[in-house]
C-alpha cells in the first residue's frame, strides 16, 4: 500500500503562495495517478488537482486554474500543489490522495477514485 504525507501548509495572506508537498511511501510511487482535494468547515471535499502517473496531464478545478499548479517528481515519491494569488475562498484542510492507474481521465475529478489519502495540512489565507 501507499502512505502518503502532506506538509507546507500555513498561514498566509490574500495573493500570497505557498506550496504543498505530498511525500509518499513505497517503491511504486510512479504507477499512481495522483490528486489534490480541499475542505471548508461545513463545506464537502472538492476536487483541486490531479496529475496522471508520468505527470505529462494535468486536471484543475475552474475555481484554481491560472493559479494553481500542480507536478510530480517520480524519482523523489513527492507531489507538490503550488499555489499563487491566494484568495480567502482557498482556506481549507488540503488532502493528498493517490489511486491506481486510471483508464479514464474523469476518475481524476472524483474522490471515490482513490485509494489512498493522506492526513491533510491546513491552508488559512487571511483578507
Amino acid at each position: 500500500q501507499v502512505q502518503l504525507v502532506e506538509s507546507g501548509g500555513g498561514l498566509v495572506q490574500a495573493g500570497g503562495s505557498l506550496r504543498l508537498s505530498c511525500a509518499a511511501s513505497g517503491r511504486t510511487f510512479s504507477s499512481y495517478a495522483m490528486g489534490w482535494f480541499r475542505q471548508a468547515p461545513g463545506k464537502e471535499r472538492e476536487f483541486v488537482a490531479g496529475i496522471n502517473w508520468s505527470g505529462g496531464r494535468t486536471y484543475y478545478a475552474d475555481s484554481v486554474k491560472g493559479r494553481f499548479t500542480i507536478s510530480r517528481d517520480n524519482a523523489k515519491n513527492t507531489v507538490y500543489l503550488q499555489m499563487n494569488s491566494l484568495k480567502p475562498e482557498d482556506t481549507a484542510v488540503y488532502y493528498c490522495a493517490a489511486q491506481r492507474r486510471p483508464n479514464y481521465s474523469a476518475t481524476y475529478y472524483h474522490d471515490g477514485a482513490y485509494d489512498y489519502w493522506g492526513q491533510g495540512t491546513q491552508v488559512t489565507v487571511s483578507s
